[in-house]
């Protein structure tokens, strides 16, 4: 635990020349205008123009500046260095007026030092954090009276299926971890990578929602959805922008989205009962 954030953070420093040089991020196309954010989360956050948006952990920026093509005021936070200064060099080069700052996102309020509309996080985030009530907490600071959050993210469920059929528990959903992985390459296309140990925890919903509750944020709605970005199961096939099961199987909850708002009231102090005892850095 104690060197979970080093290890981390040297191989997503790591990725991020093998990520601006794969066709999955496809780094030319939304130069020239493609825009990456999955069609659900345009209608779910709604209309940002003139609004302030943070990105926590925000990698490369595609997302951030995508926000910004769509008329906010955005903010990207990042651990990695050298995807902060890729973010910034590729707003430079779009011509997007977009701040990246470097910094843990349990360390946000203090690194970012201002308050925001909207809080957004895509997917793949939170497997990295340890303590999710931690994180919560850095949320709730951030947003000004009447923000929210908006969350996109895999859902916790999909974890315990078999990557083959998808249809046989072979992990256990409350297992959290630490999880130690040593994998030669990353989820792109491209080169193996100088840095292969990552150290990731498991969330459950309930988890999520409730650590949210409990920094003081009122859940707006909670979705889940039956498709997924890429192909989980050996059993899933493309379509609709997307991967789910084939049509007529029985659906699964493969990714799940929520926005939580802010009331006028400051996040209570204090571990609330039941708050996670999860070591953090």
């Amino acid at each position: 635990m104690d060197d979970y954030l080093e290890l981390n953070r040297a191989n997503w420093d790591a990725r991020v020349p093998v990520h601006v040089g794969s066709a999955f991020y496809d780094v030319e196309g939304f130069k020239a205008g493609r825009c990456p954010l999955r069609g659900f989360e345009l209608d779910e956050v709604g209309d940002v123009s003139g609004r302030r948006l943070i990105h926590l952990q925000c990698h490369i920026g595609l997302d951030t500046l995508a926000w910004a093509r769509l008329g906010a005021e955005v903010t990207g936070l990042d651990f990695s260095e050298a995807a902060v200064e890729r973010a910034r060099a590729l707003a430079a080069e779009c011509g997007i007026p977009a701040r990246f700052v470097t910094a843990d996102v349990y360390d946000a309020v203090e690194a970012l030092g201002e308050t925001y509309d909207i809080v957004y996080t895509g997917v793949g985030a939170l497997v990295w954090l340890p303590d999710v009530t931690r994180w919560a907490r850095a949320v709730a600071a951030l947003l000004r009276p009447g923000g929210f959050l908006y969350l996109a993210e895999f859902h916790p469920f999909a974890d315990v299926l078999d990557e083959e059929t998808g249809t046989t528990v072979t992990h256990d959903y409350f297992e959290r971890g630490p999880h130690v992985w040593d994998e030669p390459y990353t989820y792109t296309d491209g080169a193996a990578l100088a840095h292969t140990r990552t150290m990731q925890f498991r969330h459950g919903l309930g988890e999520i929602v409730t650590a949210l509750a409990a920094a003081g944020l009122r859940l707006e709605f909670l979705h889940e959805h039956d498709h997924t970005l890429f192909r989980r199961y050996g059993t899933l096939v493309a379509g609709d922008g997307g991967y789910r099961l084939p049509y007529g199987a029985p659906r699964l909850p493969l990714m799940f989205s929520l926005r939580a708002s802010a009331g006028s009231a400051s996040p209570p102090a204090g571990d609330p009962p039941g708050a996670s005892s999860a070591p953090t850095e």
